[in-house]
């Protein structure tokens, strides 16, 4: 892939990452939208997106996704949209992308794995800056929203770490999003209201069919030439996006805390995967 297009496409990829905070923090925060339906719409849109590419590359789209994939989907969509009932844009990618990183090395300590000096000394870096971030004091985070978001990291980098069963990761995210709906429409049902104004169905839409479909479509074209590694690397720039984002649409504000926290969390993980072996470099 020739270099400008490699550019361009990684910067689109993570600018979609960034907006599902964006806009689900615009939905409920600005339109007052319930969030079990943000998460529906978000999800049966996103298996729309990523249904319709699968069919521009093949006939008969590959069925791919099985439910297991699609429950830590769900739960992750899910806790993510409550979540940001009352966390910043900012606040809550930083605790989702510092439980996506940290839970992602849970795999390796469980099997035995050593972790170098260095990657210990960036893990105990995040953490601090995590137990920084979630301190009691006047601009901690409410502590169900962070709990929550907590949790959807942790679903989600359950999701990715079952990626690998799959030999085509487009049609697997289809089928997962198409089978994560219905749980969707039951906890809607359950717990959710028909409360939108079409300014937030629009949000909703754009945040499953592009920020989601189309963004995940995205990375997986650039993830082979960028390497794991580097693509790592690469995502450190999606929570500081999301922020920048929340401070000029929403007008919300930052804290030394918020600043000082994103510096440990991101620059401990950065540790982390500049620790990687080689081979784990590969795609």
């Amino acid at each position: 892939m020739p270099l400008p297009r490699l550019l361009l496409l990684t910067l689109l990829t993570l600018v979609a990452f960034a907006a599902n905070s964006v806009l689900c923090r615009l939905a409920l925060f600005e339109e007052r939208m319930d969030p079990a339906l943000f998460t529906l719409l978000r999800l049966t849109s996103g298996a729309l997106v990523l249904f319709l590419l699968c069919s521009a590359r093949r006939p008969t789209p590959a069925r791919q996704g099985d439910w297991a994939g699609a429950l830590c989907l769900v739960i992750y969509g899910a806790a993510f949209s409550f979540a940001y009932l009352t966390l910043t844009t900012g606040t809550g990618a930083l605790l989702l992308f510092a439980a996506v990183q940290l839970s992602m090395l849970a795999p390796p300590l469980l099997r035995g794995e050593r972790l170098p000096p260095f990657q210990w000394a960036g893990l105990l870096l995040a953490m601090a800056g995590l137990i920084l971030l979630l301190l009691p004091g006047i601009s901690a985070p409410d502590p169900l929203g962070a709990v929550l978001m907590v949790a959807a990291g942790i679903a989600w980098a359950c999701y990715t770490l079952r990626a690998p069963r799959f030999s085509d990761p487009v049609a697997a995210n289809a089928g997962h999003f198409l089978m994560a709906s219905l749980p969707a429409a039951l906890l809607y049902l359950w717990l959710g209201q028909l409360n939108a104004s079409p300014t937030a169905i629009g949000y909703a839409l754009a945040s499953g069919g592009l920020a989601s479909g189309l963004g995940y479509a995205l990375w997986y074209q650039v993830l082979p030439q960028l390497g794991r590694t580097l693509a790592a690397s690469i995502q450190l720039l999606v929570p500081p996006l999301a922020l920048l984002a929340g401070l000029i649409l929403l007008d919300e504000s930052g804290s030394w805390r918020l600043l000082l926290s994103s510096l440990g969390i991101l620059g401990g993980i950065a540790l982390v995967i500049a620790g990687r072996t080689p081979q784990g470099d590969k795609s």
